[in-house]
């Protein structure tokens, strides 16, 4: 019996590496993708197929984080011109642009979309007023290095980590810290499940989950290779990641058994996220590609279009159509 190969999707147009990724909500229209490079042009795609929609043209430095809300109306990137910029995420113009005094490392919508967080190498957390841009943001002050990752838990409660090793949750309304979780090397990616439980941590050769409130261990697990990211499917059955190797593994949740790896990227892999249907995973790599990747190999799903053949079964046939250059 032949297993099924996996034939990722290869979207390529950005010309230097990307560092970032974020998936829409699932919209009437279907879902979305944006990317975040150093070529300091995001690109916002269609989730299925990776076909690319436009480019937000209005950067000056490397772009490291970008982010769209549920609605898949707007996007926010951050940025090393140290700015945090707000777009239309139909048309592509620029909405707003917050000024900050170092290199923007992460951003990301409230859950209602009316505020930003940002997070920079000034150390600082400032959340945004978007109906109110000309007001000075609020400043939560805490972490003693750089941030790296800050996401909204809820409207109330917000996530961070930094240089520093810790990752902390914080008070919005009294910016006062909640929790703080003390690691042995610095969390180079989080992510929060879609139902707010669980926080998935990617820091040294490890990937770990947190209950995302009270920061406790529900499980951790080693894998072969320095990881800089890893996201978790929204059934928690199995989770994805990828770092230094240029590898994505796909793992068992429950006992962390390695299910499958492939090697499609030609440089480190620095961002990975599941889609909001679970059906596939997006990487983002050293070699400025973003690759999507079926979770079930073989199913007929977006631009995979497999058939089996007669004579050798399970094994997968597919058109043309698997390598696409999206621009």
């Amino acid at each position: 019996m032949t297993s099924m190969r996996q034939n990722p999707l290869t979207c390529s147009g950005h010309t230097r590496p990307v560092v970032h990724l974020s998936f829409s909500r699932i919209t009437p229209d279907g879902y979305f993708v944006i990317s975040a490079s150093k070529d300091a042009k995001p690109m916002l795609r269609q989730g299925e197929t990776g076909d690319w929609i436009g480019t937000f043209e209005g950067h000056k430095g490397a772009v490291w984080a970008a982010t769209l809300n549920y609605e898949a109306s707007k996007a926010a990137t951050g940025s090393a011109d140290f700015t945090a910029k707000v777009w239309n995420a139909v048309t592509g113009e620029e909405v707003q642009s917050f000024a900050h005094k170092h290199i923007v490392k992460c951003v990301d919508f409230s859950p209602d979309s009316n505020y930003l967080l940002t997070g920079s190498n000034e150390k600082l957390l400032r959340i945004y007023d978007l109906n109110k841009p000309s007001e000075s943001p609020e400043v939560i002050n805490g972490h003693t290095s750089n941030l790296k990752c800050c996401l909204w838990l809820d409207d109330r409660t917000i996530i961070s980590a930094a240089e520093d090793k810790t990752i902390k949750l914080w008070d919005v309304h009294n910016k006062s810290e909640i929790q703080s979780l003390e690691l042995k090397s610095a969390a180079n990616d989080l992510e929060i499940s879609v139902d707010g439980q669980i926080l998935t941590v990617a820091y040294s050769n490890k990937v770990a989950f947190h209950n995302a409130r009270s920061f406790e261990v529900l499980k951790e697990f080693e894998v072969g290779s320095p990881i800089n990211s890893a996201s978790l499917h929204p059934t928690r059955n199995v989770f994805v990641c990828g770092g230094d190797d240029f590898k994505m593994y796909k793992c068992d949740y429950e006992s962390g058994s390695e299910l499958e790896s492939f090697k499609g990227h030609f440089g480190s892999v620095h961002c990975v996220r599941f889609s909001p249907d679970g059906e596939l995973y997006a990487s983002g790599s050293e070699d400025g590609t973003l690759r999507l990747w079926q979770t079930i190999v073989g199913k007929t799903y977006g631009l995979w279009k497999c058939m089996q053949s007669d004579d050798v079964s399970p094994s997968l046939t597919c058109d043309n159509a698997i390598k696409v250059d999206c621009c």
